[in-house]
């Protein structure tokens, strides 16, 4: 057996490659709940009266952080996903 092969073999059956999916899912949930928060903080801020270019800048904002929120989610789910076929396939195995 190889290094490599011995390796991924350790890799496999210490569940290694679920921890590291584990921590993404972890930071990227962090993320998201900062940019909840800030976009709450946002839409209070734009009940306020504000001039035309701050309305402006606050609105491109709340476009900017709307986006990054659904990129985010999108990437979330693709993880979850992916861990659910993983853990399917080593249950058929």
């Amino acid at each position: 057996m190889g290094v490599k092969k011995f390796i991924e073999s350790v890799k496999e059956s210490l569940g290694l490659d679920e921890f590291e999916k584990a921590g993404k899912k972890k930071s990227i949930k962090r993320l998201l709940e900062k940019l909840k928060s800030k976009k709450e903080i946002l839409d209070k801020t734009a009940k306020k009266k504000l001039d035309k270019k701050e309305k402006k800048e606050l609105k491109e904002e709340l476009a900017i952080i709307t986006l990054q929120i659904k990129k985010g989610e999108k990437i979330l789910d693709g993880l979850s996903t992916k861990s659910l076929e993983t853990s399917k396939t080593k249950k058929e195995k």
